[in-house]
């Protein structure tokens, strides 16, 4: 297992991130430290015990989708992939296949959950690694760069679920079930052109009055976790 690990500004420069208390963030940083080369720990007590963290900062991060955590009480950093990449005579996969294998990666390369998981963790865990040929510690920026401008080309309508998450790192007021409903009647459009861009679209129903269910001030998924229903 290598010994260095990344950080991505995207996450840690974050607005959401930074809102919470410095213990959570440094909890977030030692959890990153012990996980292994899939980015799965199973440190979670010393990883606390390090950054002076309560199980109020661990909530913290589970709530805003920072980290998951699996019935065995391990946990995975979802935005990893993002940050860390090895050659593959340096990975190591990680001894947590079935908990990987409920996983799926997204288009830019942060974990999301899966109902049903995956048919072979292995199997997905390749997919990021670069050529034996690459001699490098981590992927290039451009090639990421290059990558992401090529799937951006490729709009793919978002599940339920794919908006919820965003709404929660962004903590806004979006209602994900109306957001999905509204744009599938419509056909994916954005006036009369088809939508290219669904975050944007999200992020433009935040400072819009649709982002509010009518007669109603807040969103379901906010009344969900006032009542301390887990995610």
């Amino acid at each position: 297992m290598a010994d260095r690990r990344m950080l991505t500004k995207k996450v840690t420069d974050d607005d959401n991130f930074l809102s919470l208390s410095a213990s959570a963030q440094a909890l977030y940083l030692h959890l990153s430290m012990a996980a292994d080369d899939d980015g799965f720990c199973n440190q979670v007590s010393i990883s606390m015990f390090k950054a002076h963290a309560s199980v109020a900062d661990l909530e913290a991060l589970l709530t805003r989708r920072y980290v998951y955590q699996f019935e065995n009480g391990v946990i995975v950093i979802k935005h990893w992939r993002m940050a860390n990449a090895l050659r593959k005579d340096r990975y190591t996969p990680t001894a947590f296949q079935e908990e990987l294998a409920q996983l799926r990666i997204k288009d830019n390369g942060s974990y999301t959950m899966v109902a049903n998981g995956l048919p072979n963790g292995c199997q997905a865990g390749a997919n990021w690694l670069p050529q034996d040929s690459i001699d490098k510690d981590r992927l290039d920026k451009d090639s990421i760069d290059k990558e992401n401008k090529g799937r951006a080309s490729r709009f793919h309508p978002p599940t339920v679920e794919d908006v919820r998450e965003y709404c929660m790192e962004r903590g806004n007021r979006v209602d994900p079930q109306r957001f999905v409903d509204y744009y599938t009647a419509n056909g994916w459009k954005v006036g009369k052109n088809p939508m290219k861009d669904w975050k944007a679209a999200v992020r433009n129903w935040e400072r819009d009055s649709k982002g509010k269910p009518a007669g109603d001030s807040g969103n379901i998924f906010f009344d969900i976790l006032a009542e301390g229903v887990g995610t």
